[in-house]
C-alpha cells in the first residue's frame, strides 16, 4: 500500500480541500494517508467526514510555509533540523522511509527550496525540475521546466531531458517518448545560444529526440516531452492557462448574452463544451512533480479544491507503483557513463 503524506496546510482555503481530497482518494485508490500540519486545525475538519475503514493518522506540524517566506528567510526555515512547518515535517518522512511520496498545494518555491534541504538531488542531477502535463491535440505533454528553474546551463536541459522521457514513459504510459526543445523555430541551429548548446546533447544522448519544436507544435501534440528553461516554461504555462480561460469564458459569455437561438445551441453543445473545460482543468493531474530531487515530491496550485488534491494523490500513487524514482536514478546514473 502506497503511503502518502499530505499537506494539510498547503491550499489558500486549507484545510477543507486538502482533508477532504486526501479522505477521498484514501477511499477510492486505498492509500495510506498521512495528513500533517497543525492537529489543532486538522482533527476537527478530519472529525467531520467518515473515515471508517480508512488507514488515515495526522502528524503534527504546528507551523507552515506561506507565499511571504522566500529569501534567507525560507532558507532558514527548509533547512532547519528541528523545523516545525509541513512542509519540512512531511519531506522527513519521506527522507526517513515512513512515507512514498509528498503531496502540497503550498507555495512552489518553499517546495523546491524545502526538497533539496530535506531530501537533496538524485545523483548527478545539478537543478530538479518542475514538470507538469499540457493537454495537447493528440493527448499530453511532460513541460519541463516550468518555474524553478529561471537561468540554465545545456547540461541542465539534457538532464531535463532525461528526467522528462522517464516520468514521460512509466507514469503517462508512453513508449520511447518523443523529446523536442522549445525554440523559437522547427529548423536545428535556431535558438538562443542556450538551445543552440543544449541540442548536439540532447541529440547524442540516445533519447528518442524529435528536435527543436515552437509553442504550436507541443500544443498540436508533435511531442510527449518539452524541454526548456523556467523562464521559458513559465511563461509557456502562464500563457496557454490565459488562453484557454479567455477562449471558455468568452464562448460562455457569448451564449449567456446571445439570442435565444444561441442559447438552445449552447444547450446543444454543452456536453462538448464539458469535456473540453474536463481537458484544460489543471485539477484533472492535480499537482506538477518535482523531478530530480531525491524523493517524489508533488505539487499542486494553491487554488486546489478537493478534486484536486484527490487527483494529486492518485498520481503519486502511480509514481510509487511503478517505481520512477529508482528509473530515473538509474537513467542519470547511465547518463553519467557516457
Amino acid at each position: 500500500m502506497a503511503r502518502i503524506v499530505v499537506d494539510a496546510m498547503g491550499s489558500d482555503n486549507f484545510p477543507t480541500p486538502d482533508v477532504e481530497g486526501a479522505v477521498q482518494a484514501a477511499r477510492e485508490y486505498g492509500v495510506e494517508i498521512i495528513l500533517v500540519g497543525d492537529e489543532k486545525i486538522i482533527k476537527p475538519a478530519l472529525e467531520k467526514i467518515n473515515t471508517n475503514g480508512l488507514n488515515i493518522s495526522i502528524v503534527d506540524a504546528p507551523e507552515s510555509l506561506s507565499m511571504d517566506d522566500k529569501g534567507e528567510g525560507l532558507v532558514l526555515k527548509a533547512r532547519a533540523k528541528d523545523a516545525k512547518n509541513s512542509m519540512a515535517v512531511g519531506m522527513d518522512l519521506i527522507k526517513d522511509g515512513k512515507a512514498d511520496a509528498f503531496v502540497t498545494a503550498g507555495n512552489t518555491g518553499a517546495g523546491m527550496v524545502t526538497a533539496l534541504f530535506r531530501l537533496g538531488r538524485i545523483r548527478g542531477v545539478d537543478r530538479p525540475a518542475l514538470a507538469p502535463i499540457f493537454p495537447t491535440a493528440t493527448g499530453t505533454c511532460v513541460v519541463l521546466d516550468i518555474g524553478a528553474n529561471p537561468d540554465c546551463k545545456p547540461e541542465n536541459l539534457l538532464q531535463f531531458a532525461i528526467l522528462g522521457s522517464i516520468y514521460a514513459e512509466k507514469v503517462r504510459g508512453v513508449n520511447k517518448p518523443k523529446i523536442g526543445l522549445v525554440s523559437n523555430g522547427e529548423e536545428e541551429g535556431k535558438g538562443n545560444e542556450l538551445v543552440k548548446a543544449a541540442t548536439p546533447l540532447i541529440k547524442n544522448s540516445g533519447l528518442n529526440y524529435f528536435g527543436n519544436v515552437e509553442g504550436k507544435e507541443v500544443i498540436g501534440g508533435k511531442v510527449d516531452v518539452a524541454v526548456t528553461d523556467g523562464f521559458t516554461g513559465n511563461v509557456m504555462l502562464k500563457s496557454s492557462e490565459a488562453v484557454a480561460k479567455l477562449i471558455t469564458d468568452t464562448i460562455r459569455d457569448i451564449i449567456k448574452n446571445g439570442s435565444l437561438l444561441t442559447k438552445i445551441g449552447g444547450l446543444l453543445v454543452k456536453p462538448a463544451l464539458g469535456q473540453i473545460k474536463k481537458m484544460l482543468d489543471p485539477g484533472e493531474q492535480g499537482a506538477a512533480p518535482m523531478l530530480g530531487v531525491n524523493g517524489l515530491v508533488f505539487i499542486g496550485h494553491g487554488r486546489s479544491d478537493a478534486f484536486a488534491i484527490k487527483n494529486a494523490i492518485r498520481v503519486a500513487k502511480h509514481a510509487v507503483d511503478v517505481k520512477v524514482l529508482d528509473a530515473m536514478k538509474s537513467a542519470i546514473e547511465e547518463s553519467l557513463k557516457k
